[in-house]
């Protein structure tokens, strides 16, 4: 049998790019959570996927709104990712965002946002996986993404490039 300790540090070796799923409530108020587990599905349709622990109390908020948005960050919102990563208190305070067409709120800061409506949730183990329908996206700003690697937030290096 595979060890918790042992599975987070096999894995940790493999980055990960992170991400703001954002949700107004079905009372009127904002959730955000910062996964890690983000990625594409498929074309077509369009799907997006994502694995919040079952353990998450914005999770239930989010799944009962039926719609979400995906902020992807930049290697500079380390501030911001853990602002919104924290329980508990206004997690919006300061930051600056809109409502897209379905209602869930775009961080202006983002790279990028991915608007959806929840089409699927799955029990995975310890963790959901939600599927979400793509109804609109939008780059932002092609700037270098925040990413997760061995337990710690950073950015990307171009090797390729940075070598000449």
């Amino acid at each position: 049998m595979i060890d918790g300790a042992t599975f987070r540090r096999v894995l940790g070796n493999y980055p990960t790019g992170v991400c703001a799923i954002t949700a107004i409530t079905q009372d009127g108020s904002r959730a955000a959570m910062v996964v890690g587990t983000f990625t594409s599905v498929s074309l077509d349709p369009p799907l997006v996927g994502f694995f919040p622990d079952r353990k998450s109390s914005t999770w239930p908020l989010i799944e009962k709104a039926g719609r979400f948005c995906v902020n992807i960050l930049g290697a500079g919102h380390q501030s911001l990712c853990r602002q919104l990563a924290t329980s508990g208190g206004d997690k919006y305070a300061g930051v600056s965002h809109r409502l897209s067409a379905n209602g869930s709120p775009i961080l202006d800061d983002a790279n990028a946002w991915i608007d959806c409506t929840i089409e699927q949730v799955v029990e995975a183990g310890d963790h959901y996986l939600v599927l979400g329908r793509v109804h609109a996206m939008e780059v932002v700003r092609e700037e270098d993404p925040m990413l997760f690697f061995r337990g710690k937030y950073g950015g990307f290096a171009d090797l390729e490039h940075s070598a000449s």
